[in-house]
């Protein structure tokens, strides 16, 4: 379980916006998964992705690391910021597209 902890602390810290799910971007499998990239490709974010679904070790390992019972999980410049229905709360209010533009994420759509 460490090297899983390892692997995705590397990940989020190499990574300016992560988002572990179920499923890939292009086809997700779950509906809140879905809900997350929609967020993401229409602010115009640049992400990396990673599936759960193809690693249980990564799967269990998510959760340990953020202490987050669900996923997706989103991470911005190493921060944790949610799953799809606080990803949905702060996009309808604007706070997503901030936290964006506070910690320096470009938006393609702005």
């Amino acid at each position: 379980m460490a090297d899983i902890q390892t692997q995705i602390a590397e990940d989020v810290k190499n990574n300016p916006v992560v988002l572990f799910m179920k499923g890939t971007p292009v086809f997700p499998q779950c509906g809140f998964s879905s809900v997350a990239c929609q967020i993401l490709t229409h602010l115009g974010v640049k992400f990396e992705a990673r599936d759960v679904l193809s690693d249980p070790e990564l799967r269990q390992g998510i959760k340990t690391f953020s202490n987050w019972p669900t996923i997706p999980q989103l991470y911005v410049k190493g921060e944790f910021i949610g799953g799809a229905d606080i990803l949905r709360e702060m996009y309808e209010s604007g706070e997503l597209k901030t936290l964006f533009a506070e910690k320096g994420i470009a938006l393609e759509n702005a």
